[in-house]
């Protein structure tokens, strides 16, 4: 692995091969690199260590908030260290015990906020439950009755809060349930209401949509299916816990089948979804799933996930000269910021590093790694709760995903399109554009002011596959947005604003390996005016994959086309890219058509052999083959 800032501050044992043939990581590397990341934070810490100022950016809710989540968040990773090395790891207990103190002294005037005076406390209490849960012994069982009664007393305000409907109500159930493992109150009512919302939210097949919305993203895996299995191992004996085991093991487990599928072979995670700061979190279902054994993917599959995800990051930059984790995704990019992003928020990075839970002798650190999916051959597959299509390329080893059922809203609605959920593209090698209005993995209206419809409130039309294509649809009554500057703050959300209608458009995508046909068909075109445009993958200028957009001759002529360049740092590089295609003047009601790639070497000749027959039939490089007209009755009607 490439050294970074991080690792030649390290004294690391050698990459091992042999049991880690992709990676070279080991549970000794895993370790080292936990270790580093905690005592490199603890120098911007108070003298009594409740308090965590890092440098860089201040969230919405100020500095108290900001160094309570550093606290709680570089906890929770040292509990994971504790509890998989009780032994070698009393320099951490020591450590947080005297900031556990501190910080919920009522006496002390840079004490903690509680739960019930500040709402990012109520996330933080979580991290800081689960790791007093799962190291009772080394540590909770340590401290003084004073402390214990403090801790309690903090914990206790949560009791009766209102937590959002979405991956929030958590934050409260484990709080909770901490509460009545150690002699604390607790509201039963409140476990179960969590509960039920957490149910209530489940999509089918593993998968959770992160409150009333179209919201897919990595919240399923490092929030929806960690708690769970977290809980087992906090409330063991609980009847609730009990009773609910066999199903969240299932769900889990039904999770990963496709979660597996969403990593590259560069170790990189499907870049897609909000809070993506919090980088190698993504590596948390893969654990999760083996703590109790609630997977299907073997040892060596997990723990090669896994460390894909975490040397992906480190050897991008995610930690600085400072040995700290920043906001960005490869280096810090402070334009990925969000309203409660603070200096302390990436460090939830740590559930990624939840398998230090695991003893060395566990099989998922001694089996030999095995190879992910997408490097053992090309992959299709479906997932049906998010509306994505998904397609790996061995070749490169990028995993695609055409989108056509999220997009943070919900059918109907008249919002700008998040960048992060509604484009038609995500992948595991290109970032998305952050402007909302862009020609990234888009079929979009150009008005005469150059502003670009948004598709948001799309109808999810549903997914089919025919001869080893497959085939997804949606249809959107689009609109031009003027975005409201008091919208109020991003939380993953389109920005509101007043909406005036576009037309209606309907995008067929099917794909096969690194090549769409994407099919547009337009109608309402007439009095709303407005040049039709096709966008590709966006990539940087220095990205070893190239990202091409051509019509082809069928419906209505695409004679207009180019690339939109924007020379400046964005989360993976310094100048992006991104071609596209589109009508000349003003489009009419019709069809439309254009091949869409993105991939390595081999992309130009998939390309070149793309067709139309004859009769009314498509042709990919291989020869498959797809009858559009069938296409069009069974999906678009």
């Amino acid at each position: 692995m490439p050294t970074s800032a991080l690792s030649t501050a390290l004294a690391l044992p050698p990459l091992d091969h042999e049991l880690s043939p992709f990676t070279g990581l080991t549970r000794e590397h895993w370790c080292a690199y936990a270790d580093q990341l905690l005592r490199s934070a603890h120098r911007f810490a108070t003298d009594d260590h409740a308090n965590l100022y890092l440098p860089g950016a201040t969230s919405n809710y100020g500095p108290r908030s900001d160094s309570l989540e550093a606290f709680a968040r570089t906890f929770l990773l040292a509990s994971f260290r504790m509890a998989g090395d009780p032994e070698g790891t009393r320099w951490l207990a020591d450590w947080y015990a005297q900031g556990l103190d501190a910080g919920t002294d009522p006496a002390n005037p840079d004490r903690w906020p509680t739960p019930g005076e500040l709402g990012q406390a109520k996330v933080e209490a979580a991290s800081l439950a689960v790791g007093l849960a799962l190291t009772r012994e080394v540590l909770w069982d340590k401290l003084p009755e004073r402390v214990q009664e403090q801790l309690i007393a903090w914990f206790e305000t949560v009791i009766g809060e209102d937590y959002p409907p979405i991956n929030w109500v958590w934050f409260q159930i484990v709080v909770e349930m901490f509460l009545a493992g150690v002699g604390g109150r607790y509201s039963d009512a409140d476990i179960d209401a969590g509960l039920a919302i957490h149910d209530s939210l489940y999509r089918g097949h593993g998968w959770f949509a992160d409150g009333p919305e179209r919201a897919y993203d990595h919240y399923v895996g490092w929030a929806f299916q960690v708690y769970p299995q977290l809980l087992q191992l906090m409330a063991p004996g609980d009847p609730r816990v009990q009773a609910r085991a066999a199903l969240d093991g299932e769900r889990l487990a039904d999770f990963l089948d496709d979660a597996v599928h969403l990593v590259g072979a560069s170790g990189a995670p499907l870049i897609q979804g909000r809070s993506l700061i919090y980088r190698f979190a993504a590596a948390a279902p893969f654990w999760s799933g083996q703590l109790l054994g609630n997977t299907r993917l073997s040892p060596g599959v997990s723990r090669r996930a896994a460390s894909g995800v975490l040397g992906y990051f480190l050897e991008r930059g995610a930690v600085n000269d400072d040995g700290l984790l920043t906001i960005g995704f490869h280096g810090e990019f402070p334009g990925m910021k969000q309203a409660y992003s603070g200096a302390g928020s990436p460090y939830w990075a740590a559930k990624g590093m939840m398998g230090l839970v695991l003893p060395a002798d566990h099989p998922v650190w001694t089996a030999v790694e095995e190879p992910l999916p997408v490097e053992v051959a090309d992959t299709q597959r479906f997932i049906a709760a998010p509306g994505w299509q998904v397609d790996g390329t061995a070749a490169d080893g990028v995993v695609r995903v055409r989108n056509h059922g999220t997009d943070h809203a919900n059918p109907g609605a008249t919002v700008a399109d998040s960048p992060l959920y509604a484009r038609l593209g995500y992948s595991t090698a290109t970032f998305p554009d952050l402007e909302p209005e862009s020609q990234d993995n888009a079929v979009v209206f150009v008005d005469a002011a150059g502003r670009l419809t948004h598709r948001t409130g799309f109808e999810y039309l549903g997914q089919v596959e025919r001869g080893g294509v497959q085939i997804g649809a949606s249809r959107a009554a689009t609109n031009w947005i003027t975005v409201d500057p008091d919208a109020g703050p991003d939380h993953g959300s389109g920005a509101a604003g007043t909406a005036t209608p576009g037309p209606e458009m309907t995008v067929v995508s099917l794909t096969r390996g690194a090549v769409e046909l994407r099919l547009v068909r337009v109608r309402g075109a007439a009095g709303h005016g407005g040049r039709l445009q096709i966008g590709g993958w966006p990539v940087d200028a220095g990205c070893a994959l190239a990202s091409e957009v051509r019509p082809v001759p069928w419906g209505g002529t695409l004679d207009d086309g180019g690339s939109w360049e924007r020379e400046a740092p964005h989360p993976m590089g310094e100048h992006l890219g991104i071609p596209w295609i589109g009508t000349s003047g003003e489009a009419p009601d019709g069809d439309y058509a254009a091949v869409v790639g993105l991939g390595g070497e081999g992309l130009r000749a998939e390309l070149d052999g793309a067709h139309f027959l004859p009769d009314g039939r498509f042709a990919f490089a291989d020869g498959s083959v797809v009858d559009l007209n069938e296409v069009w009755t069974v999906l678009a009607g």
